[in-house]
């Protein structure tokens, strides 16, 4: 263990296990120190392996449990965003300091460049625990809440360790729009979303090779119609601006040891005002269910640049001013 001890009234030293470790805690252009001094306030400085912050007593109490929440990536020497920062800062405020250090060994993979995948937030855990232990989970919330990322991550380790045999991503498309044929479906505008996904954790070599051996399937909606689907798992993106035929349809798909996960935000409805939303009905009809889980992610659970979360909370608040009824979406 690393040992925290006071050198003087103003000051904690944490000695730190080699280079890596400091390196993660200051990050590129000392970005991630800077970022930790201005969130709590207090001065850090870097001496060989001795962190030393200075600052006032409630300071520094913030500061050392805030590094300590980070511990898992720095220890190892994992690099450190801004959006970890603030995950474990958020874990604060929100009185789930508790969790977040439980959950924060919770490790799913390696991206390309060796960056460790895990939930950032309690809500991001409850979510993946919901996948792993249902067959049907829809999980609603905000852009940038790692809602179709997540997924993903799980879909492909559960492939890799054999749970499963196969992975769909499907998401609905206009009405009228020409789905582009086998050899152009890596440039569609409508699925390129699902293959910037991919991309990040499996890279563009492997990305291909799964999905000329079928093992990763990218698709429309309207194509799961008349297909029985055994041993797959099933990610449902922007399931909001699907119909009541549609989801209705694609629940009934599911058959022996395959899972599905639908994901949508509310509040993004694309579909014509008398046009009923298949995950808002959804959300109602399978409430309760066995085997199904409901999961709400909300604006603490933003995972993208801290800016893109206060831009979500601004928008959020002027729709619920200028369109009160959307407060009470689910």
């Amino acid at each position: 263990m690393t040992e925290v001890e006071p050198a003087n009234n103003s000051d904690f030293t944490i000695d730190l296990p080699h280079q890596s470790a400091a390196l993660s805690l200051t990050g590129p252009c000392e970005v991630i120190r800077h970022q930790l001094e201005r969130l709590t306030g207090a001065s850090l400085v870097l001496r060989g392996l001795q962190l030393i912050i200075k600052g006032k007593p409630d300071q520094l109490e913030r500061t050392v449990a805030l590094i300590e929440l980070l511990r898992p990536l720095w220890e190892e020497g994992q690099s450190i965003s801004s959006i970890d920062v603030q995950a474990a800062l958020g874990s604060f405020g929100s009185g789930l300091r508790p969790d977040y250090e439980n959950f924060g060994q919770k490790v799913l993979a390696k991206t390309q460049t060796g960056r460790l995948l895990k939930p950032q937030t309690v809500r991001q855990k409850v979510y993946l625990d919901a996948m792993e232990a249902n067959e049907l989970t829809l999980v609603l919330g905000p852009a940038g809440t790692g809602k179709t990322f997540l997924a993903i991550v799980l879909a492909v380790r559960m492939l890799s360790e054999r749970k499963v045999e196969r992975i769909i991503l499907t998401r609905p498309i206009e009405e009228g729009y020409e789905y582009s044929d086998a050899h152009h479906k890596k440039t569609d505008p409508y699925l390129l979303p699902l293959y910037d996904c991919l991309l990040t954790l499996l890279g563009p070599d492997k990305t291909s090779m799964m999905m000329d051996k079928a093992l990763i399937e990218v698709i429309p909606v309207g194509y799961m119609r008349g297909r029985t689907l055994n041993n797959t798992f099933i990610i449902l993106d922007e399931a909001q601006n699907t119909t009541s035929t549609q989801m209705r349809m694609l629940v009934t798909r599911l058959g022996e040891n395959s899972r599905m996960v639908a994901i949508g935000d509310l509040t993004q409805v694309e579909l014509p005002d008398d046009t009923t939303s298949g995950l808002a009905e959804a959300t109602e009809v399978l409430k309760g269910v066995e085997c199904v889980h409901i999961v709400h992610l909300t604006n603490a659970d933003v995972v993208r640049h801290p800016l893109v979360q206060k831009l979500v909370e601004l928008y959020a608040s002027y729709d619920q001013s200028c369109f009160p009824y959307q407060g009470d979406l689910p």
